[in-house]
């Protein structure tokens, strides 16, 4: 059996224990400001940027089949995007979008309400005049920082970025800096 922590990462908290860079060390959040288990490691990352659900593992394997790509583990999010999102948008989205280092996988994509989730610190800016829509967007690949040059490709920034699924694990009701911790079987034939 290996150790899985389903972890809500806040905003502004980097994907690892200890940050690398001793110029900003002091005012930057790792992990360990919210994890004091033992031997556990990230499977995959989030941006500092960017929140929500984050795994971690005590077993390689299982942290190599959540993160290689060649698994296909399937990543949702929710994205806050500027402007009031088109159609027209949300289908290319779906068709796969250019960007500089080639063109991405067809993604699922498709506009939804605000989901129910906790006030992010600091807000996300707020301008009077032009409108925010929210998408929920699923991919299986993980270009660097791919879902906002995907969203921008298309015309629309994005503005907050919340992963809330990543393969069979969903982030449930965790509230930032929140974790559990289940045992799971790991496998040859796990997927």
């Amino acid at each position: 059996m290996a150790q899985l922590l389903l972890f809500n990462k806040p905003y502004n908290v980097l994907s690892q224990f200890t940050d690398r860079n001793e110029q900003y060390a002091a005012d930057r959040k790792t992990l360990s400001d919210y994890i004091n288990i033992k031997k556990v490691y990230p499977a995959g990352r989030l941006d500092r940027d960017s929140e929500g659900l984050l795994l971690l593992t005590d077993s390689g394997a299982l942290q190599h089949q959540i993160a290689h790509p060649g698994h296909g583990k399937e990543k949702s999010y929710w994205v806050q995007v500027d402007g009031a999102i088109t159609e027209q948008a949300v289908q290319q989205l779906r068709q796969g979008v250019k960007l500089k280092d080639g063109l991405t996988q067809p993604a699922r994509a498709r506009i939804i309400s605000e989901p129910k989730i906790w006030p992010r610190t600091p807000p996300v800016r707020f301008r009077k005049a032009i409108p925010t829509s929210w998408i929920e967007l699923t991919i299986s690949e993980g270009k660097n920082r791919q879902i906002r040059r995907m969203t921008a490709a298309v015309g629309f920034p994005t503005l907050r970025l919340i992963r809330h699924r990543i393969g069979q694990w969903q982030l449930r009701n965790l509230q930032p800096g929140e974790y559990i911790v289940l045992n799971v079987q790991v496998n040859n034939g796990y997927r």
